[in-house]
């Protein structure tokens, strides 16, 4: 066998209950391709990841709504029915028939959302902030279009625990579909971010006023979590200084600092971090290294994973520097579905089409060619 191209990128790793035979990770990528308008994982979805599975690699899967209320993205897929556990099971399966891994990316949008796709339930947030949901530049898809989120509102101390559960029994459909572990986001500016950076929580409850108090919804989510299922298949996704989705905060180092600290003790598979020089898919600060992973490497004890504007080079770099244990790829595995094995050989990569991102049908999703395809093209 050839040597790698990036020979760091492709040693075996314990990643908590997975043993991983390379450190190239497939990122959560919300697609919208699911059947509408149950939400479901249709068969077009098992050809797009088994395209994209690789031998002894892990996929992490689109973010997974938790239930109609929670909705955040027509089109995105859900856990909360058991006509799409079934939906999930043909993904998996597929996926563990070519020897690849894949977690559930868990996830409740807060704030970011709208009534048509919730049932007419309005989004909750951390606390109620107007300007959201007033700026023409935010736009959330829906089943007539692209609109301005709706009007929010904050969640209730009793609801609490309400939201601690629907993570809990998406757990166990995670598990029921055949998952291999599930994966807690906690960035981006969706409810568990919103809660924490005290730009947008304002409260003045027991989740509301000092870190301590703004990350106690984060670790109750997943101590349940943990509980629900092995620590070693859990992992939780972070956004240190992220500013996507209108976030902020007075001090996002120590808010961090004390994120990772307090997963310490929970023995988690791994700490997903998307760098800052990301804004959601772009690219806001061009040169910026992997600061965050480096930062938080010195805290967190347990495996990270690298998310955010990684070339194969930085990756390797990444890797070989300490700070990171593998790396997660995400716009260059939708143009790439054999993205593993052309680091590997060094091979060139396809660009991807952004206005093929939250489409609907094939086109842009599983009609990118593999490399020998397209050197014939």
């Amino acid at each position: 066998m050839n040597t790698p191209k990036h020979p760091r990128l492709f040693t075996p790793l314990e990643l908590g209950a997975l043993r991983l035979k390379h450190r190239v990770i497939m990122a959560p990528l919300t697609r919208s391709r699911s059947v509408q308008p149950d939400s479901i994982p249709n068969d077009l979805m098992v050809e797009y990841y088994t395209q994209r599975v690789s031998d002894g690699g892990l996929i992490i899967s689109e973010a997974s709504q938790l239930s109609l209320p929670t909705r955040g993205c027509y089109g995105a897929p859900g856990l909360y029915s058991g006509a799409q556990v079934e939906g999930w099971k043909k993904v998996i399966d597929a996926v563990h028939r070519k020897g690849g891994h894949m977690f559930a990316q868990l996830w409740h949008p807060g704030r970011f959302s709208h009534t048509t796709i919730t049932g007419g339930a309005l989004p909750v947030s951390a606390s109620v902030d107007p300007s959201y949901w007033q700026n023409p530049s935010r736009l959330v898809s829906t089943p007539i279009g692209w609109m301005q989120p709706s009007p929010h509102r904050a969640l209730q101390t009793p609801e609490i625990p309400g939201v601690v559960e629907e993570f809990c029994k998406a757990v166990e459909r995670a598990k029921e579909a055949g998952f291999d572990g599930v994966e807690v986001h906690a960035g981006n500016g969706y409810l568990i971010d919103q809660f924490l950076q005290d730009g947008s929580n304002k409260r003045i409850d027991d989740y509301g006023g000092s870190i301590d108090s703004r990350t106690r919804l984060l670790f109750e989510i997943v101590s349940a979590v943990v509980s629900a299922w092995e620590a070693n298949r859990v992992g939780v996704r972070v956004t240190p200084s992220g500013t996507f989705n209108a976030m902020s905060d007075s001090d996002p180092e120590a808010l961090h600092a004390h994120i990772a600290e307090g997963l310490n003790r929970f023995g988690l598979a791994y700490l997903h971090i998307i760098e800052p020089r990301m804004s959601g898919g772009e690219l806001i600060h061009e040169g910026q290294t992997h600061i965050a992973s480096q930062r938080l490497r010195g805290i967190f004890r347990g495996k990270i994973i690298a998310n955010g504007g990684f070339e194969p080079n930085m990756a390797e770099s990444a890797i070989a520097d300490g700070a990171v244990d593998a790396v997660a790829f995400g716009r260059y595995f939708i143009s790439n579905p054999d993205l593993t094995r052309r680091i590997r050989e060094g091979y060139p990569l396809a660009n991807y089409d952004r206005d093929t991102f939250y489409t609907f049908d094939a086109r842009g999703y599983t009609d990118y060619p593999l490399y020998n395809e397209f050197v014939v093209a």
